[in-house]
């Protein structure tokens, strides 16, 4: 099974770049599966249900989220019925969605995804390690092929997951940040790992929005809106191939390729 992971989708210039470069990837790379965090689709903050249905049109498996999944209300409605949008798994029990399913792949092998969000430099939330733990025993009786977002601000809560995680899922790939790392690697009982997937949208930015409002937001410490930045559009984010008969990650490879 090889898995395509988009990280951090932003704004119309990262759905584009997604849309027109897909098909090509996924033919290059022989992709079985593909992820999307969409969590800021939606102009730079959220995603509505038109975006969701248009990311399954294209051939999307599962979307998955982060703080910002609750931006746009409208999306709610499809949260609470949708098996393949994700909201983190450790917002608390009676918060809509669901944090995790398994979704079959167009040849016919499932997949187990599930979504987490970090408590270091963000909200008080349930425990990410404790939750995860709860669901992994039962999503393995239906598939040991298991992929984890982890949308975390502290490199050390993401890196702490990986090392929990290590043997119990096929990955463990972090966003939220924006930043791509070069830290990719299978951990020592066969857990493909990388602190974070990268931005898909426009790098003329500071993590997608115009350089020149957060700058004087940083200069000045006044608020300002946030436009979305068009320039210099990539796509970022990790292919994973694993071992079906044990879940366990053969390769992972970063995935960081221009758009416009």
């Amino acid at each position: 099974m090889r898995i395509l992971f988009f990280g951090d989708i932003v704004g119309r210039p990262g759905r584009e770049a997604v849309k027109n470069l897909l098909p090509g990837l996924r033919e290059k790379k022989s992709v079985d599966f593909v992820i999307v965090n969409a969590e800021n689709a939606a102009a730079g903050s959220g995603i509505t249900p038109q975006i969701a249905e248009e990311f399954f049109e294209w051939g999307i498996d599962v979307i998955t989220s982060g703080d910002h999944v609750w931006k746009k209300k409208e999306i709610y409605d499809h949260l609470k019925v949708s098996e393949r949008i994700l909201r983190p798994l450790n917002y608390p029990k009676k918060a809509i969605g669901r944090g995790c399913t398994v979704v079959t792949a167009a040849n016919g092998k499932k997949v187990g995804v599930i979504n987490l969000i970090g408590r270091v430099f963000m909200d008080p939330l349930d425990c990410p390690f404790t939750r995860v733990e709860e669901e992994i025993d039962k999503i393995r009786e239906i598939t040991k092929t298991i992929f984890v977002d982890m949308h975390a601000e502290a490199t050390s809560e993401k890196v702490a997951m990986g090392w929990f995680l290590d043997g119990r899922v096929s990955a463990v790939v972090g966003t939220h940040t924006h930043i791509q790392t070069a830290d990719e690697k299978i951990l020592p009982n066969g857990t493909a790992y990388l602190t974070d997937a990268g931005m898909t949208g426009p790098y003329d930015s500071v993590i997608g929005r115009q350089k020149a409002l957060i700058i004087e937001h940083f200069v000045t410490q006044m608020p300002f809106k946030f436009e979305m930045a068009e320039g210099d559009v990539w796509v970022s984010g990790a292919l994973v191939e694993v071992n079906d008969a044990t879940g366990k990650a053969v390769s992972i490879e970063r995935i960081h390729e221009r758009y416009v």
